[in-house]
């Protein structure tokens, strides 16, 4: 984490992954059941079909793309862009694109440098539903808050037998959701349970018999006053005005769920790509998301705790 909304100031039904319906965006996605969809040879890129990649091109802008509307990962690209490309020798430039399917085929295609849109899950739901995208996961570059919420309890130990508690409606995501509730002692896995891609039914034990419900991204924060607790990203709550005291756990999430500077696999040796790398591996990126207001509790640096 689709309407066609945007992230900021209202909340929007999209991307923290990629669009799993034929609306717009990711993470943040459709309620009800979620639908992986491949990508129909239309869907096109306005502006952005250039004959030769900017991978390829010496002293070229190198375009980062993130979904429209997304504020606090536009604040960092262009962070990197004004603060960090001059060390390496390149120049970087942010847009904003509708969708994930769009953001991705443009990587793939070359016609952006790469994105920070996605987890490597995410990713993997990408690559699964489209098998011609070459995208590889180059980097981690921060951690998306992303926590237990709730409207009628104070804290977890609160939450009552027979709770209705919110994840999200696509399969990286609820994984996460999961994770979140396994951490909180509301849950346990079954033994062997890969926990970066565990479902409902890799669950052992519900002690409280919570009942799940899946709702995509702008839909869990409006529901949140008819549910026990939802699990979700911080950027969503604070977008629909929800305060951050409404967060009453959040752990910081596992590798598995950082956010990734995503390539086009065949420009990834490129000597551009390479560059654009190094930038969102310097130091500098880690303390900006340590210290900038305009990304706190939204996007964290690697090493939150």
């Amino acid at each position: 984490m689709s309407s066609d909304d945007q992230i900021t100031p209202s909340p929007t039904e999209t991307d923290h992954g990629f669009e799993l319906r034929t609306r717009r965006r990711w993470p943040w996605i459709a309620g009800g059941a979620v639908v992986v969809v491949g990508i129909v040879a239309a869907v096109g890129i306005p502006l952005l079909n250039p004959a030769k990649s900017a991978a390829d091109v010496s002293g070229a802008t190198l375009t980062v793309a993130t979904a429209e509307g997304n504020a606090s990962e536009q604040a960092l690209i262009n962070f990197v862009a004004s603060k960090v490309a001059p060390k390496y020798g390149i120049k970087i430039a942010f847009t904003g694109l509708s969708d994930s399917n769009t953001i991705n085929r443009a990587v793939n295609d070359g016609e952006v440098a790469g994105t920070v849109y996605q987890h490597k899950l995410w990713l993997s739901q990408v690559l699964e539903a489209n098998p011609g995208f070459r995208e590889t996961a180059a980097t981690p570059v921060f951690r998306w808050g992303f926590g237990l919420w709730s409207d009628k309890h104070k804290k977890v130990a609160d939450i009552p037998d027979g709770a209705t508690i919110s994840l999200y409606s696509d399969p990286a995501n609820e994984s996460q959701g999961l994770w979140v509730l396994e951490r909180a002692g509301l849950i346990t896995f079954k033994a062997g349970t890969n926990k970066a891609k565990a479902t409902q039914d890799d669950i052992a034990t519900n002690p409280k018999r919570i009942t799940f419900t899946l709702l995509d991204f702008g839909a869990q924060s409006r529901a949140l006053p008819d549910l026990d607790a939802a699990v979700g990203y911080t950027e969503y709550y604070l977008a629909a005005k929800i305060p951050l005291s409404k967060e009453i756990y959040a752990p910081a999430a596992p590798d598995e769920f950082a956010g990734q500077l995503t390539v086009g696999t065949k420009y990834a040796s490129t000597a551009n790509i390479k560059k654009l790398i190094a930038a969102f591996k310097d130091p500098a990126v880690q303390k900006f998301l340590a210290t900038d207001p305009t990304v706190k509790g939204i996007l964290l640096p690697l090493a939150a705790k």
